[in-house]
């Protein structure tokens, strides 16, 4: 039996516990959340035994294995340090951390600690994007020269989530105070290890431009100062010498959750799209080329992270997303964000 913690018990833990809860063999054994309300209400609602307060008070405790940790993106750090020193295995939302060195740090503590040890970016789950990795890593469309990919969503401009203007569960993710890195952190790390995965090269170079756009009067509501970025775009360009766009909004009208990317190599080309739940591949390859005539192809279906991560704690085995991969996406996200600051634009008008 493995036995699971969930560290913090806000909207994306429950999806985490119902993962978990459909394995055999696993069990939820503890959840820890500042906010005793939630914790007790998560107890209750996933059957949970335990409850603490605080990481220290769990590790007293200590009577489990690994560790989901779905707390806020600026508690990564601090929270996962102490948990990987215990020796616990875990699997931690991303973005990894709110800043490379921290990124960095938990990726050697991790190393160090010989845990298994895995970032839930969440559209590794997508089959589509499984299967066009592996038709890339096979050369099935050559050598990638080009690529565009994007990452729309639009609770900005709608309610089909909910009420962002009354709903702490949006209203941190529009406050940099409360930890959030806008739609870069957000979404933004998601659309660019979605490219760069299915690209087989990480980032060489990196240009970015962060829009925030006004929201309410003075940019305020409550305690949340509405200063992160809504809108993003990147160019990059990778390793294996192929260059392409990147964009990811919040206010994308007409797009509840949708992401697509589109690979152009020597050989062929693929076009990988997720909305609507559903994950659909194109390829143009072959005698196609010269007719422009796009396919669709069968893609097999994949383990999903929760899946992935205990069957490496099982078999002892390194899983990817790791850490590792955490911080490399980290150092993007920085230099996006150093980017955007240090750039200028020419007036045209």
């Amino acid at each position: 039996m493995i036995r699971v913690l969930i560290l913090g018990t806000g909207g994306m833990a429950k999806t985490h516990a119902e993962a978990y809860a459909e394995m055999a063999n696993v069990a939820v054994v503890a959840g820890v959340d500042t906010d005793p309300a939630n914790l007790a209400a998560f107890q209750q609602d996933h059957n949970i035994p335990h409850g603490f307060s605080s990481v220290s008070d769990a590790l007293a405790w200590g009577a489990f294995d690994a560790v989901s940790n779905v707390t806020p993106d600026a508690v990564h750090h601090r929270t996962t340090i102490p948990l990987l020193a215990a020796g616990k295995h875990i699997l931690c939302e991303k973005p990894l951390a709110t800043n490379q060195q921290d990124a960095e740090q938990m990726a050697q503590a991790a190393q160090t600690a010989g845990v298994v040890n895995m970032v839930n970016l969440t559209y590794r789950n997508i089959p589509a994007l499984m299967h066009a990795a592996d038709m890339v890593a096979s050369g099935a469309i050559g050598d990638v020269r080009h690529f565009e990919a994007s990452y729309l969503q639009s609770w900005l401009t709608q309610d089909a989530w909910g009420d962002w203007r009354t709903e702490d569960q949006w209203l941190w993710r529009l406050s940099s105070a409360h930890g959030s890195l806008g739609v870069l952190g957000d979404v933004g790390v998601h659309i660019l290890d979605y490219a760069s995965f299915a690209a087989g090269s990480d980032a060489a170079e990196v240009s970015c431009r962060l829009q925030t756009f006004p929201k309410a009067p003075g940019d305020q509501i409550g305690p949340y100062q509405l200063d992160a970025n809504d809108s993003m775009t990147m160019h990059l360009a990778l390793q294996n010498g192929a260059i392409g766009v990147i964009h990811a909004s919040r206010f994308a009208s007409g797009h509840l959750n949708d992401l697509r990317l589109r690979l152009f190599g020597t050989k062929g080309g693929l076009d990988i799209s997720f909305a609507g739940g559903e994950s659909r591949l194109r390829a143009c390859l072959d005698d196609n080329l010269g007719k422009g005539l796009w396919t669709d192809l069968r893609t097999p279906p994949v383990k999903t992270n929760f899946t992935r991560f205990i069957d490496a704690i099982r078999s002892g085995s390194t899983v990817q997303p790791d850490f590792a991969r955490g911080a490399a996406l980290q150092r993007v996200l920085d230099l996006s964000v150093a980017s955007d600051t240090d750039s200028f634009c020419n007036q045209v008008v």
